[in-house]
Order: structure tokens, then C-alpha cells, then sequence
């Protein structure tokens, strides 16, 4: 996200289209993100949301006391910055209607790339009639809470989604819809002799670990790490309904920053690739160094990556042994030891 967004969505406060808060007021700041600069005047309370654990991190840096996830209602109005997914721009603005107070102001912000314009006309269609202004290479929207906004939420809210008859998703999640086709690789190379304790790195709503366990019936335990904290409320669901009688624990951590601290006989992983729209192996990279900080001696990476991305150095750097166990048109699997 571009910091000019987040001075795009303060603008209208700044030349007064939007009044500035009162004091004592509290608003909403969903999709919250570190490095804003509230405008002179801009008093009220703000409470921010932010589902992303690396920018929870830096929201917590800054003094903001940020949620994980959305509490309370009675708000006296909410900022919205957008992100890359449209479910979750819709969820977003379905989350401030139901929690802002009828007749109070919600803006929404973000950048073309960001689907703030089809945001924009949706809201229309929606008949809360917003108003807008262009600033920053960005577009930010304002509307008006109505009296009942059930009809409005109802259509705007993030749907449940069920993949393969058992797994519980929602849209905004990544892969929601269908497994991932670089996690369907790697389920079907996963070691059906594992007995001991396993890790699941980005482990999104639980597709990996599920598929270790039907591979591998005699896993003693698995860890599962999230980035996303929604991601991992459903894989908490996931688990419990599919691998009932498995020991799990999970955790919100961005591994990169925040290392595991139990030592694993296997790490799982699909790492992801991008940082926006552009392959970035770097969050990758990363990953594989906290497996190989989080396996015992003997332990086992199995990852399955782009098979574009260069990670073969990286694990040649931290693994006595590695190799390709398979590959075919977008991805492969790769294994290392410790």
C-alpha cells in the first residue's frame, strides 16, 4: 500500500468536504496502516483494524493499539483503506455499516489498482449516492450510513465459500475459492511414514496441515503459522472439523520477524511469492531461513514454490542437503535437510 493513499483518504477532512470529527467522537479505521498523519483538528478516538500481522507489527510500533479483528459498534464513523481484493473492500465497507451509527460518514480510500472506481460505482448502484474526489494518484469516497443498512450488509459482507465438501473458506482469503494448485502438488508428495512433530509455514486456512494428516495418520502434532489472522480463524475450523483427535496449536506470527520457537522434525510450505503484483522471492527466502532455524538436526523442509524462483541458493545456504522432488508447468516441490 502506498503511503499516498493514506494521505488520499484524509484529504477530504483537510479541505473541509468532510467535517472533521468531534472530539470526543470514536471512529473506525479499517485496513489501518502505519505512517499517516492525521490532518489539524482530526481529534477523535481512532480505533484500527488490521488482519496482516507485519503491519499489526508496525501499527503497534507507532502506539496505535491495533485489533486483529473488528469489536464494538456505536462508532461515530470509519476510514477504509482499500487493498488488492474486492471481497475485501466490500467486507470492509459491509463492517463499517454495521458498526457506525445511521446517519454518520464513512470514507473509503485507496489507489486505481486497488478497485476503489467499481468500489465506487457498486456504492452508487447501492443507493447510498457517494461522493468522491481524486488526490494522490489515489480516489477517495464518502457516503452516509443509512437507517437500516441490513439489505446493504447482507449483500456486501464476505460469503462463506466450502472447498471440496470440508473446508470452511471465506472470499478475501487467499486461494478461497479452490486449494491452491501449488498446494495440491505438494499434498500429493507429502510422507505417508511421518510420526513425529510438524510445522506448517503460511499455512492459510488449513489445506496443508489436513492433507499431511491424511497422508500421514500417526503425525503426532502440528503447528500452524498465519500471517493472516482471519485465514488462521478458519483454519482453527478447519482442523478441529477434519482432524478432530490431532494435537494443534496455532499462531498469528510473520515468521520472517517472529521465529518459531519449538524445533520440528518437518516444516510444510507454500510460501507466498508477491508483494503487490510483482513476484518478490524475498518473503520466501525469508521463510526458508525460519524453517531451517526451526528444525531439529535431521528435520525435514518440504515446500512447493513458483518454479521461476530461484530458492534453490537459499536453501544450498541454510540445509546440508536439498533437491527437487517433483515438478510440472508453474511449480515445484522442493525438499531440504537439516
Amino acid at each position: 500500500m502506498s503511503r499516498e493513499s493514506l494521505k488520499t483518504l484524509f484529504h477530504p477532512f483537510v479541505t473541509e468536504a468532510v467535517a472533521l470529527p468531534a472530539a470526543e467522537s470514536r471512529w473506525l479505521f479499517l485496513g489501518a496502516e502505519a505512517g499517516f498523519a492525521k490532518p489539524e483538528g482530526f481529534t477523535a478516538e481512532l480505533t484500527a483494524v488490521q488482519d496482516f500481522r507485519p503491519e499489526f507489527r508496525r501499527l503497534e510500533a507507532s502506539h496505535l493499539k491495533p485489533l486483529p479483528a473488528v469489536e464494538g459498534d456505536g462508532f461515530d464513523g470509519a476510514l477504509i483503506l482499500c487493498g488488492k481484493h474486492k471481497g475485501v473492500n466490500e467486507d470492509r465497507v459491509a463492517e463499517a455499516l454495521k458498526r457506525v451509527k445511521a446517519g454518520c460518514t464513512v470514507v473509503v480510500a485507496g489507489a486505481k489498482e486497488d478497485g476503489i472506481l467499481p468500489l465506487r460505482k457498486q456504492l452508487d448502484r447501492l443507493g447510498l449516492s457517494p461522493e468522491s474526489m481524486p488526490k494522490y494518484h489515489g480516489v477517495v469516497v464518502w457516503f452516509t450510513v443509512p437507517e437500516d443498512p441490513s439489505a446493504l450488509v447482507s449483500t456486501l459482507a464476505a460469503k462463506t465459500v466450502t472447498v471440496e465438501g470440508r473446508f470452511e473458506t471465506r472470499s478475501g482469503l487467499f486461494s478461497h475459492a479452490h486449494a491452491d494448485e501449488g498446494s495440491e502438488l505438494l499434498a500429493s508428495r507429502l510422507p505417508a511414514d511421518f510420526n513425529g512433530n510438524a510445522a506448517d509455514f503460511g499455512a492459510g486456512w488449513g489445506y496443508l496441515s489436513v492433507m499431511l494428516v491424511s497422508a500421514a495418520p500417526r503425525t503426532n502434532r502440528i503447528d500452524l503459522f498465519e500471517a493472516s489472522h482471519e485465514a488462521l480463524e478458519h483454519a482453527k475450523r478447519n482442523l478441529a472439523k477434519n482432524c478432530p483427535d490431532l494435537t494443534t496449536r496455532f499462531f498469528w506470527q510473520d515468521l520472517a520477524n517472529e521465529p518459531a520457537k519449538e524445533k520440528y522434525d518437518l516444516v510444510i510450505m507454500n510460501p507466498p511469492f508477491h508483494e503487490g503484483h510483482a513476484a518478490e522471492p524475498s518473503v520466501g527466502a525469508a521463510m526458508i531461513k525460519a524453517a531451517a532455524e526451526a528444525l531439529r538436526g535431521g528435520g525435514d523442509l518440504l515446500m512447493v514454490a513458483n518454479r521461476g524462483l530461484p530458492y534453490e541458493p537459499v536453501l544450498g545456504a541454510h540445509f546440508k542437503q536439498h533437491g527437487e522432488v517433483c515438478r510440472n508447468a508453474r511449480f515445484k516441490v522442493l525438499w531440504a535437510k537439516r
